[in-house]
């Protein structure tokens, strides 16, 4: 049975991640330091990795110190991959 016409994409979950961020220097893009925190395969001591992410900003909301929920997206420009999705917590 062949179908006529009809074209389905199938859109794969976007991953999110959850970051402070570090540096809001550029204008609608602001840095966001993303902790993860793992037990190593074999010895099972703790292991934390940073990453460091450049998400969109477009109003300039978000602040030094605040907490982020970041989402990918389409390529924005050379680095930026991320957008702010909400901000979670407002630096004090």
């Amino acid at each position: 049975m062949a179908e006529t016409g009809t074209t389905t994409t199938v859109r794969t979950r976007r991953k999110v991640r959850e970051g402070i961020v570090v540096s809001d220097k550029m204008q609608k893009t602001v840095i966001v330091q993303v902790l993860d925190v793992k037990p190593h395969p074999l010895y099972k001591k703790v292991v934390r990795r940073s990453r460091r992410y450049k998400a969109d900003d477009p109003q300039g909301q978000a602040g030094v110190g605040d907490r982020v929920r970041i989402t990918e997206t389409r390529p924005l420009s050379k680095e930026k991959r991320w957008r702010i999705a909400e901000i979670l917590e407002k630096a004090r």
